[in-house]
């Protein structure tokens, strides 16, 4: 089992809804990064906003990361010969492991100087259920992972644009109020993280690799359409709130009955 680069063979792998799990699977080294980037969307994303940033304790991974992509420089250039954003964790004694360094052009509703210091815990705080669900077992992968090993797992969330940066700031009933059942195909998107783990043999860091994809609903296969409208239906109420499914909810499974009962058809 590993994870393709497209919304369409992420979804399958992602967390329906239910409760919180990491989903990981082992990834082979030839199959860890996007293989045919769009290095101009990603220059075009550094060069309109400060998306890099290292604290000292990560220059060294950072520099590391860098040798390892083949790229001279550190973290920000690294992060511009690639599709996938790229962050360092990095532990001590007194603090454990935290987000210690960043190169994000393409965020998911979470912005890197904001983050940037934080434990593990602080960094996935705003997710509902993370602490107790999740927080014990990921702090002790993160611990534990060996040098050499790539494990990846899929994330997604339901959004109304194809922006590769998803920053909104207006209220989402502002933001979902032109979706409707009928139109829900061309203005609703599934936007997935393609995430990857790696340590760093040298300096022990782990490398946390969020590359990004995103489609309209009517790109996608039916069974992925039901499959993201049942993970919807079927996320716990603070994540359905964070993730403001109740101004979208309705109308992606209308929109998903619809695709159901035509495939009905086309059957009989």
């Amino acid at each position: 089992m590993s994870l393709g680069f497209s919304v369409e063979t992420l979804m399958p792998r992602a967390r329906g809804g239910g409760a919180l799990r990491m989903g990981l699977v082992p990834i082979a080294d030839d199959r860890w990064l996007q293989p045919a980037p769009d290095l101009a969307a990603r220059a075009a994303a550094f060069d309109s906003d400060d998306c890099v940033a290292v604290l000292p304790e990560a220059e060294a991974a950072a520099r590391e990361t860098a040798a390892l992509l083949g790229v001279a420089g550190g973290l920000g250039e690294a992060a511009r010969a690639v599709w996938e954003d790229l962050c360092l964790v990095t532990s001590d004694a007194d603090r454990g492991y935290r987000l210690t360094g960043g190169a994000v052009a393409f965020p998911t509703d979470w912005r890197l100087h904001q983050k940037l210091g934080q434990s593990l815990a602080q960094v996935h705080a705003p997710i509902h259920g993370y602490a107790e669900q999740l927080s014990k077992g990921v702090d002790h992968f993160v611990a534990t992972l060996p040098a050499g090993a790539i494990y990846g797992r899929a994330n997604w969330f339901v959004v109304p644009t194809a922006a590769w940066r998803y920053l909104p700031q207006d209220d989402p009933a502002q933001r979902f109020a032109h979706v409707t059942t009928a139109n829900a195909g061309d203005t609703l998107f599934v936007r997935c993280e393609r995430q990857t783990l790696r340590r760093l043999p040298e300096t022990g860091a782990v490398l946390f690799t969020i590359g990004i994809h995103v489609a309209p609903l009517h790109a996608l296969s039916d069974g992925v359409v039901h499959r993201v409208a049942d993970a919807v239906a079927q996320t716990g109420s603070g994540e359905h709130a964070r993730r403001a499914a109740p101004f979208y909810a309705e109308a992606l499974a209308g929109y998903a009955a619809a695709r159901r009962d035509e495939l009905v058809e086309t059957i009989e």
